[in-house]
């Protein structure tokens, strides 16, 4: 599925600044996750990460050809080294990976709405 027109246009419009600023992290996830799974993509989310290794995104999400991860903030938080390093290794294999704060908003829906191949983003 994906959103045009009248439905597009009102997904993309972006927080109000004042939300945006208030809203946690979770709270924002929660956004994104819905978004994904209307536009049909599979979401994981590791819940309780403290026994994984450091750095891996927050999403990772899945459509047709696509795997989009995405490192999910609040307006003030920080990626760390440990993070960083990880997104140069996904992008490094080839794969998407995103950093988004709620102010990204319009970024996340064009992203989750774009194509779901590059052949078809080409076309």
């Amino acid at each position: 599925m994906r959103l045009t027109g009248k439905n597009l246009k009102s997904a993309m419009q972006p927080f109000p600044d004042a939300v945006a600023k208030a809203m946690t992290e979770l709270e924002f996830q929660a956004h994104v996750v819905a978004l994904a799974v209307q536009l049909g993509w599979w979401t994981y989310h590791t819940h309780d990460s403290r026994r994984s290794e450091p750095g891996f995104p927050d999403l990772t999400m899945v459509r047709g050809t696509r795997l989009v991860f995405a490192e999910l903030k609040r307006e003030s938080g920080r990626v760390t080294p440990e993070q960083r390093r990880v997104h140069v290794l996904l992008e490094g294999a080839g794969h998407l990976v995103r950093v988004w704060r709620p102010s990204d908003w319009p970024i996340v829906v064009a992203t989750l709405n774009g194509p779901d191949t590059a052949k078809e983003e080409a076309a």
